[in-house]
């Protein structure tokens, strides 16, 4: 857990970076030590581990393909709203992440009892049940979080004098995924819903969250660049 959080922090040489490998590197830092909380916190936590640990794998190579010199933005760590907004931001996603591990884990254990048919991998993971658990209290955290993000990203952008909303990519897939969570949520709510269909909604919120974090740093950093 602390190996991707110790490179970070080396090889930023203590200046915030914006390119893309940064983000990634952010990612799965901030990830892993939330899916460290939460196994902490509960009983069922840890079984994530067959989902969270190749992802943050393939993410952790990723960034190492796209490894550039980059550059630095000190003047960013001078507004507080900036930093607050970016410490929410990769809050939001890191607790979208473990969200969208659960909804695997649920769909794949869904798909075996389907199927009859259970691996070594899909008996390590949390039940039906347990997932589903873990992903309504992940999702309605990331929705509080998400919540504050966006009005601290509001605060940024009038600190900054930008508009009070802004309209740019990421802005709009996050109120987008902003919103599927709160449906989710709802219709969770009132029909119980579980499952294959709760992952589909809860992996595309967190698609949407990855296009306005990810997706958007990728295209200006590494496509346009």
């Amino acid at each position: 857990v602390l190996g991707p959080v110790i490179w970070l922090v080396v090889r930023s040489h203590g200046e915030w970076r914006t390119e893309f490998s940064t983000a990634i590197w952010v990612t799965v830092s901030a990830t892993l030590l939330t899916f460290a909380a939460i196994a902490l916190i509960t009983r069922e936590g840890w079984r994530l581990s067959p989902i969270v640990t190749p992802y943050m794998a393939i993410l952790a190579f990723i960034a190492v393909i796209w490894e550039n010199k980059g550059h630095d933005a000190p003047e960013i760590l001078d507004n507080p709203w900036i930093v607050f907004h970016i410490v929410i931001s990769v809050l939001t996603y890191a607790v979208a992440t473990m969200a969208a591990c659960a909804a695997v884990a649920a769909f794949l254990k869904e798909r075996a009892l389907k199927n009859k048919s259970q691996t070594p991998m899909i008996q390590r993971l949390p039940s039906i049940s347990d997932c589903d658990t873990l992903q309504v209290g992940l999702l309605t955290l990331g929705e509080m979080v998400l919540a504050l993000g966006l009005v601290t990203g509001i605060a940024a952008s009038v600190a900054h004098g930008g508009d009070v909303l802004p309209t740019d990519h990421k802005t709009v897939f996050a109120i987008l995924a902003f919103i599927v969570i709160g449906i989710l949520l709802l219709i969770h709510k009132r029909t119980g819903v579980r499952g294959r269909q709760a992952a589909r909604l809860v992996l595309a919120a967190y698609l949407l969250l990855t296009v306005a974090y990810l997706g958007v740093k990728f295209v200006t950093d590494v496509l346009i660049s």
